[in-house]
């Protein structure tokens, strides 16, 4: 998407060579416009492959895991960070350190929106280490429900997450894929 790589370029702030802070964009502030072209394209991506919910983790995937939700017609569902006075006790739960934020969490979901006979699209907005997507994949496994794929708004090529989720023969279809943030440059991959 030439778009995104250019909102990236204009907006995204390199950290350091392994940080692009994307507040503008995606982790603070929405642009619902881009938002929604994103969400098209993993719709069409995925289109054909009878999707029956589309999964997220909160909260930076949220928004574009519902423009992706909103153009196939299918319920979101979010796994949360944080145990609420009203989570189910038995809900599925996976313990994920998060490579941004610098600690572990636990993940939970509910098992009443995520069943046996769904096929899921899991949606997310950046993929570095991958440790969230990994204990996300291990609650699908573990409700029964089929993972179709994920969908990937930001790859970063120099951390190994997507290419462990896709050594695990699972489609992955990132958006913009950035190879490195080497000197203060975005580059960015095919």
């Amino acid at each position: 998407m030439e778009l995104l790589k250019q909102r990236i370029i204009e907006e995204g702030v390199i950290l350091s060579d392994q940080v692009l802070k994307l507040d503008g964009l995606l982790n603070h502030q929405v642009d619902p416009q881009l938002t929604m072209e994103m969400g098209r394209e993993f719709a069409a991506r995925f289109k054909e492959s009878g999707i029956t919910r589309v999964l997220t983790v909160e909260s930076s995937g949220i928004a574009v895991a519902f423009a992706t939700a909103y153009e196939l017609g299918v319920p979101l569902v979010f796994a949360r960070r944080k145990k609420t006075l009203l989570a189910e006790e038995d809900a599925y739960c996976e313990r994920v350190p998060s490579f941004t934020k610098g600690i572990v969490t636990d993940i939970m979901l509910s098992r009443q929106y995520l069943k046996s006979e769904d096929r899921v699209l899991f949606i997310d907005d950046i993929i570095a280490n991958g440790d969230a997507a990994r204990g996300l994949i291990k609650i699908i496994e573990r409700s029964g429900a089929e993972l179709v794929g994920l969908g990937i708004v930001i790859e970063k090529c120099f951390q190994a997450g997507a290419r462990t989720i896709r050594e695990q023969g699972i489609t992955l279809e990132s958006l913009v894929k950035i190879e490195s943030l080497t000197n203060g440059t975005i580059t960015f991959g095919e």
